[in-house]
């Protein structure tokens, strides 16, 4: 979730290597330390270059927000810089963000999700209220603006505060994400080398010894993930694909029983002077029809299965895509719908007649 709020050219300073396997996770666990207020307070006096840094950390287990009688349970809850608001792609709706003075002075203020802004004030203004997060009151300084959800899970339950309030109320000594914003994709390597050498020297790492810490890049996770989804996307088209071949000849085999079926009928129909046109037109819009009613049904099957993911994620099957899928299988079946006309079409009207039902 982290990753997904961020903006371009960041990189992560962390306990752990996001990426690393799960052999060096585990050397990670035995051998990393986390990142202090001490360590983000060091690299923002010595780190040079820097377009944004900040820092956040987050409570776990998360707590619940409360405003009069209503509640929501487990709220994403964390501490921030003043700065993480132009590190992140969170924007400000309306009010304003955590400040300088805010930050210095550990103030009892917060700045919130929509998810909040809808369930504990949805028809009279927030700003100045004060809700109650894990038993503390805050007072709402701002809203951000809707972002959407990731995976399924709503990115608009949340609240900040003050990392410094965070710290004093939550967790003394909070376990936290530095974030460093380069200028452009050119200097982020050379920030991220910068950070590495300055933490090594500060936690007294020899030459031979590895990090103790995480070094991760926003758009080098990003990239992972698109190529993720990208693989995920190419083995759906590859399925759906299958399934329209499989599909197709099923109704070809269909429709193939049905003119063997038929046989007598067609005869009728073109000793009464039915053209082959005709009877290629009349098997080719009954296969197209088949392969319709088979996207109908297989859409009505997406709604029922998008509602009842929508519970854990949030799913919805667009107009589009309805669209797209009931025209596919028409012309799915209309195109495996062509030889079985053609077979009926060049039946022998004589021949045909002599066939029995």
């Amino acid at each position: 979730d982290h990753i997904a709020n961020l903006g371009a050219h960041v990189f992560i300073l962390d306990q752990f290597q996001w990426t690393s396997t799960d052999e060096d996770w585990l050397k990670q666990r035995r051998r990393n330390r986390p990142l202090r207020i001490e360590d983000y307070n060091f690299l923002k006096e010595n780190l040079r270059g820097y377009k944004n840094i900040g820092a956040v950390s987050w409570r776990w287990p998360r707590p619940n927000a409360r405003y009069k009688n209503q509640t929501i349970d487990e709220i994403g809850f964390r501490g921030a810089t003043p700065s993480m608001i132009d590190i992140g792609l969170e924007q400000v709706e309306y009010g304003r963000f955590i400040t300088e003075s805010d930050y210095l002075h550990s103030a009892m203020v917060c700045f919130i999700g929509q998810d909040l802004v809808d369930k504990f004030f949805p028809t009279v203004d927030p700003m100045g209220k004060v809700i109650l997060i894990g038993g503390h009151p805050f007072e709402v300084i701002g809203v951000a603006r809707k972002i959407g959800s990731t995976l399924g899970e709503s990115e608009d339950n949340f609240a900040q505060i003050p990392l410094t309030t965070f710290s004093k109320l939550f967790v003394a000594r909070p376990r936290m994400n530095v974030n460093v914003q380069a200028w452009n994709s050119f200097q982020i390597m050379e920030l991220e080398d910068e950070a590495r050498a300055l933490m090594r020297a500060r936690r007294h790492l020899a030459y031979k010894d590895d990090d103790n810490f995480g070094i991760n890049a926003s758009d080098t996770i990003m990239g992972l993930w698109d190529q993720l989804t990208g693989a995920i996307f190419a083995a759906t088209i590859a399925i759906v694909a299958v399934f329209m071949v499989v599909g197709g000849i099923v109704i070809m085999n269909i429709m193939l029983a049905s003119v063997t079926e038929r046989t007598h009928e067609i005869g009728i129909r073109k000793s009464l002077g039915a053209r082959r046109r005709d009877i290629l037109m009349q098997f080719v819009i009954e296969s197209g029809v088949m392969a319709c009613t088979g996207g109908v049904v297989g859409v009505l099957l997406a709604l029922v299965i998008s509602k009842i993911v929508d519970m854990v994620f949030t799913a919805s099957v667009p107009v589009t895509a309805v669209l797209v899928g009931l025209a596919l299988s028409t012309a799915v079946g209309l195109f495996f719908g062509i030889y079985p006309a053609s077979q009926a079409a060049k039946l022998d009207p004589i021949e045909a007649l002599r066939t029995e039902n």
